[in-house]
């Protein structure tokens, strides 16, 4: 009986009956967001709890439900609110969070970005890809400087594959004006390692590249923390032999 008592007890604890000291708004006002948990700052965003569950045990349903911070910024309301405590006003706290959060991750700078090496490429599009969980490629159009002008979603396909046509690539790049292009893709798995697709995809649109002018510098993928750029794998110059 006795501890089925504590358990109900600490079941029902408030976050404002919490120490001061591991209360996650208090924590935050003293260390920083930086130094918070991931499940620290979802209790922060919910705010309260309800009755029988305080906002650091739904914080904790949350991330055993989801494993890791990144499912969470991929999932849907439907997903969200069917966790225990949560439902649609807190689901809908969420999302908007993680939602502002991408958008302050992708917001275009005030000045144009200079992708001089495939490490600069690579830790742009990780926040954007990583997550996903099916094939995107992208387009980042350059001039004459290597400086972005524009970056297109060019196709979106399967857990597996994304159908990308060559025509409708440079058709982009040539009304950007652009005078060189990068492509990259994300790989769901998250393995970086290229498939026989992405290399012949890779040779085509090299080929395509040289009779219109507009050289393709790069193709990376981006995996699940990591990144590959083809060219630095030496498949380039594998590319273009016959």
């Amino acid at each position: 009986m006795a501890t089925a008592v504590d358990k109900s007890v600490t079941k029902n604890i408030t976050t404002k009956e919490l120490p001061e000291s591991i209360r996650p708004r208090e924590r935050l006002a003293l260390n920083g967001p930086e130094k918070m948990s991931d499940t620290e700052l979802i209790a922060i965003i919910l705010g309260t709890g309800t009755r029988g569950i305080n906002s650091m045990r739904m914080a904790e349903n949350l991330m055993a439900g989801f494993k890791r911070i990144g499912r969470l910024g991929a999932a849907d309301y439907s997903d969200v609110s069917a966790v225990s405590g949560i439902g649609p006003a807190k689901a809908a706290q969420l999302l908007a969070a993680v939602e502002l959060g991408k958008r302050v991750s992708h917001e275009e700078p005030s000045k144009k970005i200079s992708l001089t090496s495939p490490g600069v490429v690579g830790e742009m599009l990780m926040p954007k890809m990583r997550n996903l969980e099916e094939e995107h490629f992208v387009a980042l159009i350059l001039d004459t400087k290597n400086c972005l002008l524009k970056m297109v979603d060019i196709a979106v396909g399967t857990l597996s594959s994304a159908i990308v046509h060559p025509r409708e690539l440079f058709k982009t790049a040539i009304r950007a004006n652009g005078a060189s292009m990068i492509v990259a893709h994300n790989h769901p798995s998250g393995d970086v390692e290229p498939s026989r697709e992405d290399i012949e995809l890779t040779r085509r649109l090299t080929e395509a590249g040289q009779i219109l002018g507009i050289e393709l510098i790069d193709h990376i993928i981006i995996g699940d923390g990591s990144w590959l750029s083809l060219k630095e794998q030496g498949y380039f110059a594998k590319a273009g032999t016959k």
